[in-house]
């Protein structure tokens, strides 16, 4: 049995969640996901929390058993809090700025970059180093960051470039001191 799978799920309070077909919808305070469940995984309510078992024990499903109880869990957790995840922007010269709904950053190339924002997800820059990325859905919150963080991704001599909030960059010693 999958050790993530077997743990039972709690829903918060203000949080629906309903069955239709084979999928599972979600509904919170700030939006409502839905999860379509694979054949082979069962999801079954029991009280104020939710089980998820499998039916048989094929490789497909045993893999699928602890993904699935963590995509639900995770949705019920964006639904009521909500994900987030910050950047900071490290260089002489370097800034973002917002224009809309599109993310400009200046860092370093002859031109600016301008990332369109996601629908579903809020992204602001509270001041010209740092980005906030905001949402409901974890993995689109992850990926859009990410997706900005490869912009110009922070280098090995002197930790120039686009990082996470608190990510610690292994410098390298440079030519001239390696002797």
């Amino acid at each position: 049995m999958s050790r993530v799978g077997k743990e039972p799920i709690n829903i918060v309070k203000g949080v629906e969640v309903t069955f239709e077909n084979s999928s599972i919808l979600v509904k919170g305070s700030k939006e409502k996901l839905s999860l379509t469940i694979p054949s082979g995984i069962v999801v079954e309510r029991d009280g104020e929390t939710l089980i998820v078992t499998r039916e048989n024990d094929l490789k497909l499903v045993r893999s699928l058993h602890g993904t699935i109880r963590v995509l639900i869990a995770n949705m019920i957790k964006g639904v009521s809090e909500g994900f987030k995840r910050e950047l900071e922007i490290v260089g002489v010269g370097y800034k973002t700025s917002m224009k809309g709904k599109t993310l400009i950053l200046n860092v370093g190339f002859s031109h600016s970059v301008e990332i369109d924002t996601p629908e579903g997800l809020k992204v602001t820059t509270p001041s010209l180093t740092r980005i906030v990325v905001e949402g409901v859905d974890k993995q689109k919150v992850g990926e859009f960051a990410a997706k900005v963080r490869r912009v110009k991704r922070p280098e090995p001599y002197k930790g120039k470039g686009i990082r996470y909030f608190g990510e610690k960059v292994r410098k390298k010693v440079g030519k001239a001191l390696a002797k």
